[in-house]
């Protein structure tokens, strides 16, 4: 497994299915999956169960069917895959990575292809739509951004300002300045 990666590579908790009011705890690590449970009840005869833990290496868990229906049946069949692929060692490494490292790669993207990207999942469709991406696109296509510039992207947006064309960002900037002006001779008391 890779040594980069955290000691905790997956944890998810939850009540089990309905009328159980009992807590679950699911842990993936890097060598094994710990299942917890705690027994909530008000029948007398459940009060002093204790929590309980089952702990299992990665391959003992791909042959313990009973561990995995009880998986499926408190977190869903989803859940299950997914700790499944991590045990076979089946990594998402992409997801792994940090918004900052994501949007450094994506800012190299084709305008086609980020557009893409963004349709694939909510996280991608966050980072493609954010000005810190189209900041960066922005200042690698144009030569000098002004502070005008500057100011009026933090008002649109980036990407706003990105898409929109040179004859309307003009407009905006003197639009923008004569209001600045207008304010600094008639000041709002």
């Amino acid at each position: 497994m890779a040594s980069w990666l955290p000691e905790t590579l997956f944890e998810i908790v939850g009540q089990g299915p309905a009328p159980s009011k009992d807590y679950y705890q699911l842990l993936v690590t890097r060598s094994e999956i710990i299942f917890r449970w705690w027994k909530i009840s008000l029948r007398s005869e459940y009060r002093s169960s204790k929590p309980g833990e089952t702990k299992e290496t990665h391959e003992d868990f791909l042959e313990n069917s009973h561990l995995q229906i009880q998986i499926a049946l408190i977190f869903g069949a989803r859940i299950l895959d997914y700790v499944f692929n991590m045990c076979e060692g089946k990594f998402d490494f992409l997801r792994r990575l940090s918004d900052d490292l994501l949007l450094y790669i994506i800012s190299y993207l084709d305008l086609e292809d980020i557009a893409r990207l963004s349709q694939t999942s909510r996280r991608f469709a966050k980072l493609c739509t954010s000005d810190i991406l189209w900041e960066q696109i922005v200042q690698s296509s144009c030569d000098t951004i002004t502070s005008d510039m500057r100011a009026l992207a933090e008002d649109i947006g980036w990407r706003h300002m990105f898409f929109t064309n040179k004859l309307q960002l003009q407009r905006q900037l003197r639009k923008r300045k004569q209001m600045h002006e207008s304010l600094e001779e008639n000041p709002i008391l």
